[in-house]
């Protein structure tokens, strides 16, 4: 395995200084081939490993995240791979990706702002399929006493533009402290507001046209219960 400091120096050119930090974006992270692969894999699932929820459906892997523990299921070859590649990065600081979250965004749909919380290594990690989006970042709500009503578009600070096939690392403030979310709309606009313009390839004033998006959030659950432990107990 490579030496972590030179892990983290390669890392480094991925680096968006403008957001908080840390963000790491890299385009391309995977090939057109593997976009399709990955996709093949994900409408191949039985109908039984999706969700329904109100904005969008989702798969989950690796087994379901909880405060006493996740109890680990066998993580499929076509997801295991993608875990180890992007753990080799050290994102994890070390330790290997054992959680893999599957969201379906029809076109139109988002997600409201939010965190991801503490059941999980402070770093998440998207690969994104079929299409870009906008992800949108927000300061928290203001528990002060007698701050004034806070609306969404008062706490929002920038937005990342994420295109296919890209790889999303977000750690730290980025992690800790902001919300994210996607705007349910079909269309969005390049405004100075997207800290990432360069890196992903888009000019100011553009307009992108959204299609179906697939995202691959992969993150490290540390708090993991063995089956056998589980199924002993009386």
């Amino acid at each position: 395995m490579e030496h972590p400091t030179r892990v983290v120096e390669k890392l480094k050119q991925f680096a968006i200084l403008d957001a908080l930090p840390t963000v790491y974006y890299i385009p391309d992270f995977i090939s057109e081939e593997e976009e399709s692969f990955l996709l093949q894999q994900v409408y191949k699932s039985p109908r039984t490993k999706w969700t329904q929820l109100s904005g969008r459906r989702l798969q989950n892997w690796g087994g379901l995240p909880h405060h006493r523990g996740m109890l680990a299921e066998e993580m499929p070859d076509w997801l295991q791979t993608y875990c180890q590649k992007i753990s080799s990065l050290g994102a994890f600081s070390g330790k290997t990706a054992n959680h893999v979250l599957v969201n379906e965004y029809k076109q139109g749909e988002g997600i409201m702002p939010h965190e991801d919380g503490p059941l999980y290594h402070p770093t998440v990690t998207t690969i994104s399929l079929g299409s870009h989006t906008l992800l949108d970042f927000y300061s928290p709500v203001s528990s002060q006493e007698g701050a004034s009503p806070q609306t969404e578009d008062d706490r929002y600070l920038f937005s990342l533009l994420v295109k296919p096939r890209s790889l999303l690392i977000l750690q730290e403030e980025m992690y800790k402290l902001l919300l994210h979310g996607i705007q349910p709309c079909t269309t969005d606009t390049v405004t100075d507001k997207v800290v990432n313009l360069s890196a992903a390839g888009a000019q100011l004033g553009q307009t992108l046209t959204r299609g179906n998006r697939v995202s691959l959030t992969f993150r490290h659950v540390p708090k993991v219960v063995r089956t056998k432990l589980v199924l002993g107990r009386k």
